[in-house]
């Protein structure tokens, strides 16, 4: 079984950086896809990042592009999120996530019903 646990989280202020992190373990993950989603209060859940473990491949959403990064350390099978620049829209609880994905459609990266395996959620909070 996968456990999947987010930690980092905090308070921060406008235009700060915060990275979080997702440990992985009870399986190796580097055949998997990993993924960043968010859920602000009231809101849809949004995806925000992913990346394949075996390639190095990454995706973001058009609305954290430039602002994020996904990467992977793998001795610590962990997939990290450094975010710069945070805006008050930032504002949610982050979940990674992991997933088996066998096409190059980048549509299904950004399907949260593409990942078996979720985390409980770090909480971001932006204040300006």
């Amino acid at each position: 079984q996968v456990q999947l646990v987010e930690s980092g989280g905090g308070l921060v202020q406008a235009g700060d950086s915060l990275r979080v992190s997702c440990a992985a373990s009870g399986r190796t993950l580097t055949s998997h896809t990993m993924a960043w989603f968010r859920q602000a209060p009231g809101k849809a859940r949004e995806f925000v990042a992913a990346i394949r473990w075996s390639t190095g491949s990454t995706y973001y959403a058009d609305s954290v592009k430039g602002r994020v990064t996904i990467s992977t350390a793998n001795a610590k099978n962990t997939v990290y999120l450094q975010m710069n620049n945070l805006e008050r829209e930032d504002t949610a609880v982050y979940s990674c996530a992991a997933g088996l994905v066998f096409t190059g459609d980048v549509s299904t990266y950004k399907q949260p019903g593409t990942y078996r395996y979720w985390g409980q959620g770090t909480q971001v909070t932006v204040s300006t």
